[in-house]
């Protein structure tokens, strides 16, 4: 905890420049973390050139943390953040049926549930975002102040939690969700991502599904240098209330896949996105293509 205090008062230029280099170290020290990045670089069609800035992309993702969790709450990002696209949501918001940020690993997605927060959630329409709690108990300290901002709330990834989205869309609020994350069995579908089987959560289509909220992309650009942050808003594919789970899966992979290839350097190729939910028969999933 002390640590994270001292490291979040460090200049963001200096944490991305500690974050580079451990995530160069990492990559040289896991063979297993090694390959697994290739292999899903391989399988998006990309090769080391477009991805090899995504190495130190994933350790300033870690080192900017201590920046972002504990920046008091009456501070907001100020000069570090830019919009490309806020009127979406304003678009969005003004239909008053609730929305839905649909974002992948990619660039800075903690800063974007922040960003929308302190825009359009304090006074107006709070976002409340899923999460899985820390095992440790001192880091569920450190999320829970630094998710405990004005405007922004937080739901376990429980049943409860589910509830407790569907209420805030149904009162035509804001939710956030990292589709592209790997659900526990029984929670997704089998469907393409980068023409591999990945199993691919189901709850953001029925999200919208039941509530008929809206939905758009969103996405934090994290800048050169330590300058900042851009969240890029962009409009979402249509879930339409008919379609069934494994199409709906299809579409909003499609729809991260479009977004991860706008900077394949920002996403996070060592992810494991393509392992076995806990629990779930081995014969069930597809076979891989060669």
């Amino acid at each position: 905890m002390l640590l994270f205090r001292i490291l979040s008062r460090l200049p963001l230029w200096l944490l991305h420049s500690f974050g580079a280099l451990a995530g160069w170290l990492v990559f040289a020290s896991s063979r297993t973390y090694r390959q697994r990045y290739l292999a899903n670089a391989h399988a998006a069609g990309q090769n080391w050139a477009a991805v090899r800035g995504g190495i130190a992309s994933a350790g300033r993702l870690m080192a900017e943390l201590p920046w972002l969790w504990l920046r008091p709450a009456g501070k907001d990002l100020g000069q570090a953040l830019r919009w490309d696209g806020a009127e979406i949501i304003q678009a969005a918001l003004a239909q008053h049926r609730g929305l839905v940020l649909l974002t992948p690993h990619l660039g800075c997605f903690e800063i974007c549930a922040q960003a929308y927060a302190e825009r359009f959630g304090q006074d107006k329409v709070p976002i409340t975002v899923l999460f899985r709690p820390a095992r440790q108990a001192w880091l569920r300290r450190v999320v829970d102040a630094s998710r405990g901002r004005p405007g922004l709330e937080t739901a376990p990834a429980t049943l409860s939690g589910v509830r407790q989205m569907i209420r805030a869309l149904r009162q035509g609020q804001c939710i956030g969700l990292l589709p592209d994350q790997v659900p526990p069995v029984g929670l997704g579908v089998w469907a393409p991502f980068f023409g591999q089987p990945a199993y691919t959560m189901t709850l953001a289509a029925r999200l919208l599904q039941q509530t008929g909220a809206a939905a758009v992309l969103i996405w934090g650009e994290r800048l050169p240098r330590g300058q900042g942050y851009v969240v890029h808003v962009l409009p979402a594919p249509v879930i339409e209330a008919g379609i069934a789970s494994e199409a709906a899966a299809t579409r909003i992979n499609q729809a991260m896949e479009q977004l991860i290839l706008l900077a394949p350097s920002q996403y996070l190729w060592g992810y494991h996105r393509y392992k076995e939910p806990r629990g779930l028969d081995i014969g069930a999933a597809p076979a891989q293509e060669s």
